[in-house]
């Protein structure tokens, strides 16, 4: 399970198994909330999180979606 960074003490990854489209999991504990990057980041699901947090980490997942593309493909496409 690749971490692509660590911030606010949430742990943005992927599942080694993952799929398209290109999506990012931030998980804290028991929280945890899945949101799509491309074309456009969207809250796809959320577990024990409230509003705040989901919009600090889709605040988050927008700022970083360049790097987050950019790892997934060099994970699961073998570009890096």
């Amino acid at each position: 399970m690749p971490t692509v960074f660590v911030l606010f003490g949430f742990r943005f990854m992927f599942y080694s198994n993952d799929h398209l489209p290109i999506h990012i999991h931030a998980v804290k504990g028991e929280a945890c909330a899945k949101f799509r990057v491309v074309p456009d980041v969207c809250l796809e699901e959320s577990i024990g999180l409230k509003p705040a947090e989901l919009k600090l980490l889709e605040t988050v997942v927008e700022e970083n979606s360049e790097v987050i593309i950019e790892r997934w493909n060099a994970f699961f496409n073998g570009e890096g």
